[in-house]
């Protein structure tokens, strides 16, 4: 896991098969077993501890002969992983690929219930550029697993890094690299048909929210926003930062015409600990992402985008590492502390989360302003608020959000019509923040209604256009 440069999202993907529930209606929990420490239980009571929390799916990032072992007959699911600086040599040849096959799979599978490979990590931000190796490290590893008999319960996968979006924002907006799409994606996207694989995304909420806690709201992060956001592109609205991340790669998918793959999140979590700049990291936040997380991917249902589609997830991470290098919060997503004790109690399956609270979060954050992350308080948390443009967003970008409220958004754009009392002064942003309010008030300062794509924002005075007299309510 690494923290990513973009804005709002911090998503990898992964391609991959993972057994989907065949209820069709709920999601599946696994949890990711990393092991960059040196006071980790030894693998055997690991095993067990899994079983007691009755979690079957695992995600390791390598092939440790002590993990596959002690994995061994637990009747749970791994997958495994092999390295970026063996991708050249994967790609060079499948008589590496076969003799990998015979060192990593073949001793342990199937008695350790190896289900998927993951062919290099965030490829395409990785700095030694071992992006033209990823396609055909991938086909030769699923030819050394066919020349084995083993591609029917073995499938492929590679964690991509969200420098693969060029668009992630909106969500109905997300779109993949220009650069990339027909060297790398497509052929990628057509493995993955080919051999019933699954798109696989790493998504942390947290990433986006730290950096821009003044604009996201910390519920809308946690799986606690009530009024929810509007997604201005498509009308869906949103009640999770979470799946508005996950949709802007649905998106992203459909404007390649890659409708019919599905997804895994692969690894997401909450840091219980961070550094005093890491806005939001703390054991109580944490317990409530996690906690509502699994509340969410076991009562079921998909997102917005795909509603039919359960979501199933890999939490990061089982333990706290200690080292792990970067921000304080690297060494703090554990479940567990080393010594196997929770680092806060949530539910992990259907049967204890019926026994379980709803977790929530500690707020801490001031009022969240521009929402042009998809965050925005509401009115009884910030009494009167108006909404205003943006002066800084693109031209284009603000007259077609203009347009939007006056015409599909039902706006009252009567006064700033030529002649009219709010016409004056005759600007773009004037003009738009008199459009943009309207909107806002008629839809009774609902979160999500002063967003218009990131092109305006909340404010807790009267703005002041000329003479102009902005509403207040409707």
């Amino acid at each position: 896991m690494a923290k990513p440069s973009y804005f709002w999202l911090a998503l990898i993907f992964c391609l991959c098969r993972f057994p989907v529930d065949s209820s069709g209606d709920t999601g599946l929990i696994g949890v990711n077993y990393g092991r960059v420490a040196d006071d980790l239980p030894e693998p055997p009571k690991v095993v067990e501890l899994l079983k007691s929390q009755g979690l079957t799916r695992v995600k390791l990032f390598d092939t440790n002969a002590a993990v596959l072992k002690a994995l061994s007959g637990s009747s749970i699911s791994v997958t495994v992983a092999i390295p970026n600086e063996q991708l050249s040599s994967a790609a060079a040849a499948q008589s590496f690929t076969d003799t990998w096959v015979q060192s990593n799979i073949l001793p342990y599978h199937p008695a350790t219930q190896i289900e998927a490979v993951a062919v290099g990590n965030e490829v395409f931000a990785d700095p030694k550029n071992t992006t033209d190796f990823l396609i055909p490290a991938m086909k030769n590893l699923h030819s050394s697993l066919i020349k084995f008999s083993l591609d029917n319960s073995i499938k492929i996968c590679s964690p991509l890094a969200l420098s693969a979006l060029q668009t992630s924002y909106p969500s109905s907006a997300g779109s993949f690299k220009s650069d990339l799409v027909e060297p790398v994606i497509k052929p990628m996207f057509d493995f993955l048909q080919q051999t019933g694989s699954f798109l696989m995304v790493n998504v942390y909420p947290f990433f986006a929210y730290t950096a821009n806690a003044d604009v996201i709201s910390l519920d809308y992060a946690l799986f606690q926003d009530k009024q929810g956001v509007v997604d201005a592109g498509n009308g869906l609205r949103y009640y999770s930062l979470f799946e508005a991340q996950i949709d802007a790669v649905f998106a992203a998918m459909n404007a390649l015409q890659y409708k019919d793959v599905k997804i895994v999140i692969t690894e997401t979590g909450w840091p219980s600990k961070g550094d005093a700049n890491e806005v939001g990291a703390s054991q109580a936040n944490a317990a409530a992402y996690n906690g509502n997380l699994v509340r969410r991917v076991l009562t079921g249902g998909g997102t917005p985008l795909r509603p039919d589609e359960p979501l199933n997830v890999y939490l990061f991470a089982l333990f706290n590492e200690n080292q792990k290098t970067g921000p304080t919060s690297e060494r703090n997503y554990g479940l567990f502390y080393p010594n196997e004790e929770k680092v806060y109690d949530i539910p992990l399956t259907k049967a204890a989360l019926n026994t379980s609270e709803k977790p929530t979060a500690v707020n801490t954050t001031k009022t969240q302003v521009p929402p042009s992350a998809g965050g925005e308080v509401s009115s009884s948390a910030a009494g009167q608020t108006w909404c205003v443009a943006n002066g800084k967003t693109e031209r284009e970008k603000l007259q077609a959000a203009l347009d939007y409220a006056c015409g599909q958004g039902g706006a009252d754009c009567r006064p700033i019509q030529k002649d009219a009392t709010c016409y004056d002064p005759n600007t773009l942003e004037a003009h738009a923040s008199y459009a943009f309010n309207s909107y806002y008030q008629k839809n009774a300062r609902g979160s999500g209604t002063c967003n218009f794509a990131g092109a305006a924002y909340v404010v807790t005075q009267p703005p002041k256009f000329g003479s102009c007299e902005f509403p207040t309510g409707y």
